[in-house]
């Protein structure tokens, strides 16, 4: 099926059922011993190995997901003070990441801009009105780029720390937002986690748009190709896309949801090890060398930037991670869902 807006701000949707249907078939195949142990301290202890060796010395900040996650999820009063003291952390200064690609984000969540010929795509939206309008709005303009040309929001899952500023996008630029239906569904019943801090989710409405795996979102000359990844919420997407660094090209991943904040929920952490799986074929595939985060703790971005600052403008980009490592990246946060998935298993 293919939707085209018939205007300069043009979106495209392509299904691409074939691929799906190899992707599956890779995933049937996809079996190895090791994850085949039953659950036991022995089968997690051999799943941590696998990610610690996966990690190596420079993804070592993935290996916080081996750590045991608990069973159920944190009281609301609980959930309100942490989050209250996350939004309180000073601001990092916006960054140019790559030639279209932008850093517009908080301390510990991030918002990433795309440059288009026809304007602007952005991933996520913060935590609140309040956030968006300082450091979205507030970022784009002194990084140059102009707010007013954020044609499309997409949200990456649907949690308060990335839609919290996209109904005020929305309402004051016309910005479509784009999420997928299960989390569309999500959050128009019952969200997983509600609190007054991230206020109300935005409405589909007229203008809400749900993806589907393997759509695509096309403005311009960019397009940027929607894949789901389940697990940190069953609707979590995952965006693929070009930039260019020095006037090379490179091919990027936004990892949509990382971590394992979702309880006792085995069928969730094989959903997650599935996405990583699969995800790890398509890196290959198309030599994505770019990994990206929407938590900066989780990619490094803030100390990327700073190190771009810093550098003449010829350097190696430290967003370039290679092929090789962002596959590395998936086999940790795949090994680290077996280890804690085995843990709920023997529970």
């Amino acid at each position: 099926m293919a939707l085209r807006k018939n205007s300069n701000n043009a979106f495209l949707l392509n299904t691409t059922a074939l691929a799906a249907v190899a992707v599956a078939l890779l995933q049937g195949c996809a079996q190895t011993p090791q994850q085949q142990m039953a659950p036991s301290q022995a089968s997690v202890a051999a799943h941590v190995a696998t990610a610690t060796r996966a990690a190596g010395s420079d993804l070592a900040a993935l290996l916080t997901l081996c750590k045991p996650a608990p069973a159920a999820r944190p009281p609301q009063a609980e959930l309100d003070k942490g989050l209250a003291a996350f939004i309180a952390r000073p601001a990092p200064p916006p960054g140019q990441a790559f030639d279209n690609l932008y850093f517009v984000g908080a301390d510990w969540v991030s918002a990433w801009a795309i440059k288009t010929s026809d304007g602007i795509i952005l991933i996520d939206a913060l935590n609140t009105q309040a956030e968006a309008a300082a450091l979205i709005e507030g970022g784009m303009r002194k990084l140059g780029l102009d707010p007013a040309q954020i044609k499309y929001v997409i949200v990456t899952h649907g949690h308060g720390d990335h839609y919290g500023g996209a109904p005020y996008l929305a309402e004051k630029y016309r910005a479509r937002v784009v999420m997928s239906e299960a989390d569309w569904t999500m959050t128009e019943t019952r969200l997983e986690f509600a609190t007054p801090i991230w206020g109300a989710p935005p409405k589909r409405g007229a203008g809400g748009i749900s993806a589907k795996d393997g759509d695509r979102v096309t403005l311009g000359d960019t397009s940027v190709t929607l894949y789901l990844t389940p697990g940190h919420t069953m609707g979590t997407i995952s965006p693929v896309f070009d930039v260019t660094s020095n006037g090379r090209k490179h091919r990027a991943m936004l990892w949509g949801g990382t971590g394992f904040n979702f309880g006792k929920d085995v069928p969730r952490l094989d959903s997650y090890i599935g996405a990583t799986e699969r995800m790890g074929a398509i890196v290959q595939t198309q030599r994505i060398d770019v990994l990206l985060s929407n938590h900066s703790n989780i990619d490094g971005s803030q100390a990327k930037l700073a190190a771009l600052r810093q550098q003449p403008a010829p350097a190696a980009n430290p967003f370039v991670l290679g092929t090789p490592t962002v596959e590395r990246s998936l086999a940790v946060m795949g090994g680290c869902a077996r280890a804690q998935r085995d843990r709920f298993l023997m529970q």
